[in-house]
């Protein structure tokens, strides 16, 4: 028996990449995925087992994309770690109100558990890089929790607001469509506020 075509794989994620992005995460069957990339319903099974394992590689092109413009978006900033958290919580934010059927399938719990096609890994690698950041830019104390436990709640701190924010429920209350004072909020909340002309 022949082998499968390696590029129908790189074409039904494509085709999984650009249904999502038109209609949302609801769209994204099997069988509307195989009909977009041109091949019958049965075909995927050839490369993905199962309908969560084809969702998985499509996330992950998510975190490909994101983990690619979190690295622009540090780079483009200074070496003060606290400007790189703030850049890499703008970001963030852009992240998740222009690729929005895309966020919501990045951190489906179910795709994430079952650790398909690295998926897991690559959210990880993520998190590693504002695990990083937070250790270089939050003030020295004793007492002070562990990078990853500040790094955890900012982050959840600003999946909240991308969540309120596409929810519409946070420009009702703070009356403003602006997240720049809340990123800014957040991340002085969890990182202490710097001080103008001191370096960190």
């Amino acid at each position: 028996m022949p082998p499968p075509d390696s590029t129908l794989r790189a074409r039904l994620v494509r085709a999984g990449v650009d249904l999502l992005a038109q209609e949302g995460t609801a769209a994204l069957t099997l069988r509307e995925i195989a009909r977009r990339a041109g091949v019958s319903h049965g075909a995927p099974r050839r490369h993905f087992p199962t309908h969560l394992a084809l969702l998985a590689a499509i996330a992950r092109e998510g975190y490909q994309q994101l983990r690619a413009e979190v690295t622009a978006a540090i780079g483009g900033t200074g070496p003060d770690p606290y400007d790189q958290v703030l850049a890499l919580g703008r970001l963030y934010l852009r992240f998740a109100r222009t690729n929005h059927g895309m966020f919501e399938l990045m951190f489906r719990h179910d795709l994430l558990r079952g650790n398909g096609i690295g998926l897991r890994d690559a959210s990880e690698e993520l998190f590693g890089v504002l695990v990083d950041l937070v250790a270089r830019a939050r003030p020295e104390a004793a007492d002070a929790p562990a990078p990853p436990v500040v790094a955890g709640a900012l982050w959840a701190n600003l999946h909240g607001i991308a969540e309120l924010r596409q929810w519409g429920s946070l420009q009702t209350m703070v009356r403003s469509d602006d997240v720049e004072p809340l990123l800014r909020a957040a991340v002085a909340a969890h990182l202490g506020r710097p001080t103008p002309g001191v370096p960190r």
